[in-house]
């Protein structure tokens, strides 16, 4: 087994009744956003209590925490459950700390330890496990949990009741986060009180998406992968009327090309796969996975275009793209692998570049407000927050009401002849041989995955997801009902048929339609289901509905309760539909609007943002100004340094775009941070 073999160092004994049971535990602290986590293994008696303050004391960090599996993963190459100090050589020195249990140490060289995980379990002496753990040359930290316990144990009374009352408020705290009507099968934490909770298990639950052995990656399901086939189809049929192409380019570029564009691969660095074996033989030449595809792309751009006449020349790939740099991987919004489409254009004429720069923003909105009923501010993205190697970068910024938090859509980005001059994407000029040759300009935009996340964050609820009913993969969904026991079966039979009718009539009127007509759940449970995968109209057909001609529809995203007659199925369904998707993108803006707040003095800045607000303010357009606000809104409002989570979005207020529609600035405004006069309107926003 393997926790068997990986303990070969350790002279394993047989497995032993008498071995003493240990726990292997791994720790996060809690530490800033940008630095490295150090995680405390704790290695002690299974029946040893195991505090985290006192973990905290001994190891001098802060707020311990059990790590999750990502972690784990990337630092053992395992999974928590089956973690032991198996898992640890000399590659971790200096990188994780060990606390030891006291009582281990000073064990006898012959008494015998059991050593467990999920899988399997051994027996091994103490002299051996303190031998092994000594040369791993990792930091060992003995404690002594049981004296630390006793200290503990008589505290003052005023201590043992404040203790107890802190103990009893994070219990009704728990409790209050717990939805009163949920089920396990169901979503059963609230959106308001915890969002992250609710979040995963709204994807997971969602059925939008499971869970992949390696870190960061995930399976895209049909619920999910729908919403993406249809952007897929309504972006492809627009950017062909434009005179795009679609490609494939390969997924692997060389490390001589990728480093071509030094500072395209400066912004990209921390965030490159590399390719380094094939099988058991070392590569000659590291191969990276493309974070992007620039490099890939632009060195047969350059061999393709050999005259004016091949402009422009207007190429689109939908493939996969891998980042690897982030430490804490989200659903749909940081994963390391995902989805996208990007499309890389050049032109002779800088106006033909531009123009279609905004042209594609607009695209992006459209996916945004017309399929997904998501609302977006476009704009033009600041010098520091740019598209590295571009001349500038345009954008779709979208708002999550739930957290306060922005969240960047698309970007179109005007790269200039940054590329064009690195890769000689040149021709002789048209106007004779003798005048400077010209180099093109180019354009690159991209859309990703991280659009259904966006969406899912915007619409859904605390019975699970809510699904425009333009993406959904399934809009309406028909449930018999009204069949119980004393049913005969002749009506059994009639409300089944007549169930079946009304999905063959919706299906052939080009309505996305299933029917549930599993018997061995419950209408109810049915109910629930439906409405947990996100499915926008339900509609019940049962006794009444048969003696009546009429069908009763419940709508997913206010429950509200319609009937419709048989007679007007085709007409009023798609009517009904319709006004759904109108109806969830005038909530979404109405809560965008609300929140996008003017603020003019700084006084008022970091109020406004921890009012869960993003906000407009004016700005002088300096990016040293910029860097201070995010490094000062990152502070409470008695002046200490927030502390980061490194899961969390950003703390500090980023500039996420100068929009497009400009207020007009009053004479001698000043910059909301600054002294200098202020040169347009920015928008500043906590975000994802």
């Amino acid at each position: 087994m393997a926790l068997e073999q990986s303990l070969a160092l350790l002279s394993l004994a047989e497995t032993n009744e008498k071995a003493i049971p240990t726990k292997s535990l791994v720790f996060k602290p809690k530490t800033a956003k940008t630095a490295e986590p150090v995680p405390v293994i704790v290695f002690a008696l299974k029946e040893t209590q195991t505090p985290s303050g006192v973990i905290a004391k001994a190891a001098a960090v802060k707020e311990p925490r059990l790590a999750k599996d990502d972690l784990v993963q990337e630092f053992f190459a395992t999974s928590a459950k089956e973690f032991t100090i198996a898992n640890l050589d000399k590659k971790q020195a200096g990188k994780v700390k060990i606390i030891i249990d006291k009582a281990i140490v000073d064990a006898k060289d012959e008494d015998v330890f059991e050593i467990s995980s999920d899988s399997a379990k051994v027996a091994v002496s103490a002299k051996n496990i303190n031998a092994f753990l000594k040369g791993t040359d990792i930091e060992l930290i003995e404690v002594d949990f049981a004296l630390q316990a006793s200290a503990a144990a008589t505290p003052s009374a005023n201590a043992n009741a404040a203790a107890t009352s802190k103990k009893e408020a994070l219990k009704k705290e728990k409790e209050a986060s717990k939805l009163d009507d949920a089920k396990l099968v169901g979503v059963t934490v609230d959106k308001s009180k915890d969002f992250s909770t609710w979040y995963t298990q709204v994807v997971t639950k969602g059925e939008m998406l499971d869970y992949y052995d390696v870190s960061g990656c995930y399976i895209l399901r049909p619920n999910s992968y729908t919403v993406w086939e249809t952007i897929q189809d309504w972006f492809n049929a627009r950017i062909k009327k434009l005179g795009v192409k679609n490609s494939y380019f390969p997924m692997f570029v060389s490390a001589k090309v990728l480093n071509k564009e030094k500072d395209h691969i400066e912004g990209f660095a921390p965030e490159v796969a590399w390719v380094t074996k094939a099988g058991n033989s070392q590569l000659e030449e590291e191969i990276a996975i493309r974070p992007t595809s620039e490099t890939v792309m632009y060195p047969y751009y350059s061999k393709w275009i050999r005259s004016h006449r091949d402009f422009p020349l207007k190429l689109n790939q939908w493939n996969s793209v891998v980042r690897w740099e982030f430490k804490h991987p989200q659903p749909f919004l940081r994963t390391r692998e995902f989805l996208w489409q990007e499309g890389h254009t050049a032109f002779l004429e800088k106006a033909e570049a531009e123009k279609e720069v905004r042209d594609i923003l607009d695209l992006y909105a459209g996916i945004y407000e017309e399929l997904l009923a998501v609302p977006v501010i476009k704009g033009k993205k600041t010098e520091n927050e740019k598209f590295a190697g571009g001349d500038y970068t345009t954008t779709c910024e979208g708002f999550i009401a739930a957290t306060g938090r922005g969240i960047q859509g698309a970007t179109s980005h005007h790269l200039g002849q940054n590329f064009s001059k690195m890769f000689n994407i040149s021709v002789e000029n048209p106007e004779g041989a003798d005048k400077e040759r010209c180099f093109a300009y180019q354009n690159s935009w991209g859309l990703s995955t991280r659009v259904i996340g966006v969406m899912i964050m915007t619409h859904s609820d605390n019975k699970g997801l809510v699904l425009p009913p333009r993406v959904a993969q399934n809009q309406v969904v028909v449930i018999p009902v009204g069949i119980t026991s004393k049913t005969s079966e002749d009506q059994k039979k009639a409300i089944n048929d007549g169930a079946a009718e009304i999905l063959k009539r919706l299906v052939d009127s080009e309505v996305r339609a299933v029917g549930d007509f599993r018997d061995i759940y419950t209408p109810g449970f049915k109910f629930a289901d439906w409405e947990l995968k996100g499915t926008p109209f339900r509609l019940e057909f049962g006794p009444k509905d048969l003696a009546s001609e009429q069908v009763t529809a419940v709508r997913r995203d206010n429950g509200e309760k319609i009937t419709v007659k048989l007679a007007e199925l085709e007409t009023k369904i798609p009517e009904i539909l319709d006004d759904m998707q109108k109806g969830l993108l005038d909530k979404a803006r109405k809560d965008f609007d609300e929140h996008r707040v003017f603020v003019h003095e700084w006084k008022d800045f970091v109020p406004t943002l921890n009012s869960k607000n993003v906000i407009v303010a004016p700005w002088c357009g300096d990016a040293d100004c910029e860097d201070d606000i995010k490094d000062s809104s990152a502070k409470k409002n008695n002046g200490e340094d927030e502390q980061v989570d490194e899961k969390a979005p950003s703390m500090g207020a980023k500039s996420l775009c100068i929009p497009f529609e400009q207020p007009a600035l009053k004479s001698g405004q000043k910059c909301v941070k600054c002294d200098k006069d202020a040169t347009t309107y920015c928008m500043f926003g906590r975000s994802y």
